[in-house]
């Protein structure tokens, strides 16, 4: 099955099997079911924080160009660069 190319309309929803750990501003998602994990700086760990308040990514979007001194289509191509990546890896599926 293909995988969903992220936009602002994408519902997330976070897999049950994630382990999340944050430690100084920075997090490691960890998938318990496959072993596989991703580190996260500190603006990755604030994507993941919004993506578990609001699961669209529009509003994801929104929130960190209002937290952020960063252009809208750069923005928004980072996250989901970033969430494509986490699907890749089970982390979350969208929808």
């Amino acid at each position: 099955m293909a995988a969903t190319k992220p936009s602002e309309a994408s519902l997330v929803e976070i897999s049950e099997d994630v382990l999340c750990q944050e430690l100084e501003g920075e997090a490691v998602l960890l998938n318990l079911k496959s072993g596989i994990y991703l580190g996260l700086d500190p603006v990755g760990t604030r994507v993941w924080q919004l993506l578990q308040e609001h699961k669209n990514l529009g509003k994801v979007v929104d929130a960190m160009l209002r937290e952020y001194d960063v252009a809208a289509d750069r923005c928004a191509r980072d996250v989901f660069d970033l969430v494509a990546q986490m699907e890749a890896q089970g982390l979350l599926r969208l929808g």
